[in-house]
């Protein structure tokens, strides 16, 4: 009678080939991380200035929100459809210097502050947003 020897059955574990899917993911991440830009607001907020830019107060123009969602332009009560025709001829007058100051309320919807943001990011506005007042 004939046994066959049963042939061992090796326990190691080759780790070359993960390792190369390693360095191919790597390399793929890398290199779609740096094709992606952020889809983000330009926003400048209040502190000390690194430039030597300055515009005087007159020209830059202060949207308040209040907590139940009201627009005030420079302390005038304002509708969302009103400023966006102030906003236009805003950046028509002054150009690339047209700067908007946003002071929300702590309470308001942030997206009444956002609805503003963007609005100057439409029409190329610089945007100062305010700490939230209570």
């Amino acid at each position: 009678m004939g046994f066959k020897k049963k042939s061992k059955v090796s326990a190691e574990f080759n780790m070359s080939s993960l390792t190369d899917i390693i360095f191919l993911l790597l390399i793929f991440f890398m290199l779609t991380s740096s094709l992606v830009t952020p889809n983000a607001l330009n926003l400048k907020l209040p502190g000390k200035k690194s430039s030597n830019t300055t515009s005087s107060p007159s020209t830059i123009k202060s949207v308040s929100i209040s907590k139940k969602g009201t627009y005030f332009l420079d302390g005038a009560r304002i509708q969302y459809g009103e400023l966006k025709k102030k906003m236009r001829s805003l950046k028509k007058a002054q150009g690339k210097n047209a700067t908007v100051k946003i002071s929300p309320n702590a309470k308001s919807s942030n997206d009444k502050v956002v609805a503003v943001l963007d609005l100057a990011y439409q029409y190329g506005i610089k945007t100062v947003l305010e700490d939230p007042k209570k």
